[in-house]
């Protein structure tokens, strides 16, 4: 007796699933169970999760000599995903169900020693390549719902290992996915701009780095205010296209913790803490795994006393900041994580923390200031578009009855007027723009660029430093409604650059 059968899955690497074929092959001789192929440990062990569950599910584990190729070979399998097909395959080869209905599905899924279905990572990947290739996508029912989030796929969603096989004998029918996040975001659990008492100046920068997306460094002392507003950064942000959402899911989807299908377009707010190394933030791993700054994908990554990060860490943000992907290589294997995100830091102007204006809560030289801010490389500055000052707040600023400033709701109107206006322009945010780009659509007339070469000679700023602060002041233009980068506009941007004052002072 020899048999053959062949199932379709799909394998991980970074946020892309290619396709993986389940060969097993029955023959006679000595009862064994081999998977070749270049699997993972929890592959290798998923034997004896197969063997278990078929029993458990009223069908004969053949006792034969059982080959399991994993194709293609070279290509590294891990997890338990390959618990399924490995399972339907048996059943095919073995002759115990029919083969006619494999080659239109794909199946990915872990089997418990009882024959119920495990959630997967990774759905989001498989969707989109069992889309691309027109076949219906069987998973267990969690990550089937996570799954449907992709248009014009085909998902249907099981519980056991039994009722698959009913499903392809045509003796009963699976339920089709269907996704259901939230509707709506609560904004009640949004934190308000409303309850930030006084820091105008920093309440308009960070409505400036909403609509642009621009990365942006807060600095002031302890208790100003600082985390308060990164805060409320998420309640002021445009909203996400399918497109970008599903982007940013795709990379949760493979993380250690998941995907939250109740998150569903809304934008990552991540903050690590100053002790995490690179490698929790860029990504990393024998197997590579999304960091920080992926998960932050579309969204925020908030690092809170930026200055106590290690340098050489806050380094690695470089180039991603500028190309927007990742790209990690290990002697195994490589893989590219997109890290498209907004940077949002705060610090304290001195070791000590405080304003350092000559007062005796601070007795910081100005020589210890600069090697405390030339923690952070010129280069990581270059890449920052607003520096601003928070200062102490005075005492009338937290009188209970003085007048609340504006609410997230006013600033976020305002915000997605000017972002709609950058997406008709150029079909991304003013932050993204290339240098060919910015030349083309952030012109300005002979006195306003005489104003910012006089800036570039004071301050000595570089090229990098040039385009962002016109890509600020076009995004400052947007804001107020006007089709063309004015004076005030340019004086706005440049004076956004505190850091870069300091350090040529």
């Amino acid at each position: 007796m020899m048999r053959l059968a062949k199932v379709i899955t799909r394998a991980l690497v970074g946020i892309s699933a290619p396709e993986v074929t389940v060969e097993v092959h029955i023959a006679n001789g000595l009862p064994a169970l081999s998977i070749v192929g270049l699997p993972e440990a929890a592959v290798r062990e998923s034997k004896d999760r197969v063997r278990a569950a078929i029993q458990n599910s009223h069908f004969e584990f053949p006792y034969r000599r059982i080959t399991v190729n994993l194709a293609p070979a070279d290509l590294p399998k891990g997890g338990g995903r390959f618990d399924l097909p490995i399972a339907l395959g048996i059943l095919a080869a073995s002759g115990q169900i029919k083969p006619d209905m494999l080659e239109s599905h794909e199946f990915h899924g872990e089997l418990a020693l009882s024959g119920h279905l495990r959630s997967v990572s990774g759905s989001l990947p498989a969707s989109l390549g069992a889309r691309a290739c027109g076949r219906t996508l069987v998973l267990p029912l969690e990550s089937a719902k996570e799954a449907a989030l992709v248009e014009d796929v085909h998902v249907k969603a099981a519980t056991t290992l039994l009722e698959i096989c009913q499903y392809l004998q045509q003796q009963g029918e699976l339920d089709t996915a269907i996704a259901s996040p939230a509707n709506t975001i609560d904004q009640r659990f949004i934190p308000d701009m409303s309850d930030v008492r006084g820091q105008q100046r920093a309440r308009r920068a960070l409505e400036i780095a909403a609509a642009g997306r621009h990365n942006m460094v807060m600095v002031g002392p302890p208790g100003t205010g600082k985390s308060m507003l990164a805060s409320r950064l998420p309640g002021i942000l445009p909203p996400m296209t399918d497109q970008h959402a599903l982007e940013s899911a795709a990379v949760n989807s493979i993380s250690h913790h998941g995907f939250d299908i109740n998150t569903w377009k809304q934008r990552p707010f991540r903050h690590p803490h100053h002790t995490s190394s690179g490698v929790a933030l860029v990504g990393g791993g024998s197997n590579p795994s999304p960091g920080e700054i992926s998960l932050a994908h579309h969204g925020v990554l908030f690092l809170d006393e930026l200055t106590e990060f290690d340098r050489h860490v806050l380094d690695v943000l470089r180039e991603p900041m500028e190309t927007g992907t990742i790209t990690i290589s290990r002697a195994a294997r490589q893989a590219e994580f997109p890290a498209n995100f907004q940077l949002i830091a705060a610090m304290n102007p001195c070791p000590q923390g405080y304003s350092c204006d000559g007062k005796m809560l601070c007795q910081c030289t100005h020589e210890q200031q600069r090697r405390y801010r030339n923690r952070i490389s010129a280069p990581l500055l270059d890449r920052i578009d607003i520096h601003i000052e928070v200062p102490k707040l005075d005492k009338s600023a937290l009188d209970q009855n003085s007048a609340k400033n504006e609410d997230s709701r006013t600033i976020r109107k305002r915000v997605i007027n000017a972002y709609q206006k950058q997406l008709e322009r150029t079909g991304k945010s003013n932050s993204d723009l290339s240098s060919t780009e910015v030349d083309e659509y952030c012109c300005i007339a002979s006195d306003e660029k005489m104003l910012l070469d006089k800036a570039m000679d004071k301050l000595q700023l570089s090229a990098r430093a040039y385009h962002r602060i016109l890509k600020l002041a076009r995004t400052i233009a947007d804001i107020s409604d006007s089709a063309s980068i004015q004076k005030s506009h340019i004086s706005e941007a440049l004076s956004y650059r505190s850091l870069d004052r300091f350090n040529n002072h």
